[in-house]
């Protein structure tokens, strides 16, 4: 059976596929090829610029033709590299042979082993990996949280000055405004994708052991690390780890996990919320022609954009937590268990994308239902008691807190003119008690 989105094992490739179709360019297997590519042509351009003896007859104008290797990658290309491997059992290697193959359709015979020089595979994959990670979350993650988080700041602003009933514990609390209960999401999201941003693209460049053992040996005269810091920080654009084993030591790729796993909390949490507000009736939905809310109750209108997003959420979650528990650890100077965990990173990127495109999906859908907000700030009078105790103890009135208690804390119905009743029974000014009676629900919403 050909791989279609409906014969896919995972649901990323087969349902969602239309969602995260563009998260292949990152993370597919032909993506980590193309990479693995690009990292050992740019490689070898810089031992060209390095001024080594071998290289010094090599004709600069050949340089956009290697590059041309990489920016005009084929799956056909692919496919050759995978067919090598067949023969070599090693990804990396399949890739420089590949490589030697195309310098001998340009005639640089000469230079080819120089592809890979000094090198080993995860000087390959502990730079490509980061490389196409960064691109992943620039050209896609950014962008798709970032929307997520203007409709927030658009409906904070245009619902700044909707009351609105808060519960604390479940339960009638002191009223709040709409706008601000998301302006708090807002805040809390960007303070995350601020520290997410903050965390460099780690790489690791240095040969079998870290020490550039073999480009030492071979030309002990050269500053490699110099070398392999402007390789990695300038010409990829990342940032080198300087002393590492074989492989990264992946601690800041960790750190990425957890802030993006940070950020999908907060998103569990908006999700949570806003499910919760459409059950109590503050939202409505938007009805679209055709579709169904359910197969048994022709009523119905579920709020499915946000269950699908915490659906989501946990998984990816799931994934981040064991990326950046297990990455950092490593036998000695290294073994291959980071190698099938890699290949994994673009699963739980695809998984928060979805999340967050339901997100933004379930929030564009939403109705404001003021009759029913105000209807329940009507209904719980007694959340101005904390208003008229406080005033109180301005006042110097005795005890006001435990008369407040004891008018409210009750099962018996508390209204408008209750609190009025109460408050002119109160030893105080009239001026003191006009200024109580103007307090209700839907105007204690504080600053």
């Amino acid at each position: 059976m050909m791989l279609t989105p409906l014969s896919a094992i995972s649901p990323i490739d087969g349902r969602y596929r239309n969602t995260t179709a563009e998260l292949a360019k990152y993370f597919s297997e032909f993506a980590l090829i193309k990479y693995r590519v690009f990292v050992e042509i740019e490689y070898f351009i810089a031992l060209s610029e390095n001024s080594l003896s071998q290289l010094q007859q090599f004709d600069a104008g050949l340089l956009e033709k290697l590059r041309d290797i990489y920016n005009n990658f084929t799956e056909t290309d692919a496919e050759s590299i995978k067919e090598i491997e067949k023969t070599t059992n090693h990804d990396v290697k399949a890739v420089e042979y590949f490589i030697k193959n195309e310098f001998d359709k340009l005639s640089l015979e000469p230079y080819k082993e120089f592809i890979h020089f000094g090198l080993t595979s995860q000087d390959i994959n502990n730079t490509a990996i980061p490389y196409t990670f960064k691109l992943a979350l620039n050209n896609t993650y950014y962008p798709a949280i970032t929307g997520l988080v203007e409709a927030l700041k658009s409906f904070a602003q245009e619902w700044d000055q909707v009351p609105m009933l808060a519960h604390t514990h479940g339960q009638p609390a002191s009223p709040t405004r709409l706008g601000k209960e998301l302006q708090v999401f807002v805040e809390r999201l960007e303070a995350q994708l601020a520290l997410l941003r903050s965390v460099p693209y780690s790489a690791k460049f240095g040969g079998a052991t870290g020490n550039f053992n073999a480009h030492h040996i071979a030309y002990p005269e050269k500053d490699w690390k110099a070398f392999g810091n402007h390789f990695v920080n300038d010409v990829l654009g990342l940032n080198r780890s300087q002393f590492t084993t074989q492989i990264e030591h992946y601690d800041n790729f960790a750190a990425q996990c957890d802030a993006l796993k940070r950020i999908n909390n907060i998103l569990i949490d908006l999700d949570r919320d806003m499910w919760t507000y459409i059950s109590m009736n503050y939202f409505k939905q938007k009805i679209k022609a055709g579709e169904v809310g359910s197969s048994a109750m022709p009523h119905k209108v579920n709020p499915i954009d946000f269950e699908n997003s915490e659906g989501n959420l946990g998984i990816a979650n799931a994934l981040f937590e064991h990326l950046a528990a297990k990455l950092p650890i490593s036998r000695l100077q290294r073994d291959l268990t980071d190698s099938t965990v890699l290949r994994n990173i673009g699963v739980p990127v695809a998984h928060t994308l979805i999340a967050i495109k339901s997100t933004v999906k379930g929030l564009n859908k939403l109705l404001l239902n003021q009759a029913a907000i105000n209807n329940d700030l009507e209904a719980n009078w007694p959340v101005v008691a904390e208003a008229i105790q406080t005033i109180l103890r301005r006042e110097g009135y005795p005890n006001p807190y435990e008369a407040l208690k004891d008018l409210t804390r009750t099962n018996q119905q508390i209204n408008g003119h209750t609190i009025a009743a109460f408050v002119d029974t109160l030893n105080v000014s009239d001026a003191v008690k006009n200024e109580l009676k103007e307090i209700t629900p839907l105007n204690y919403t504080g600053i």
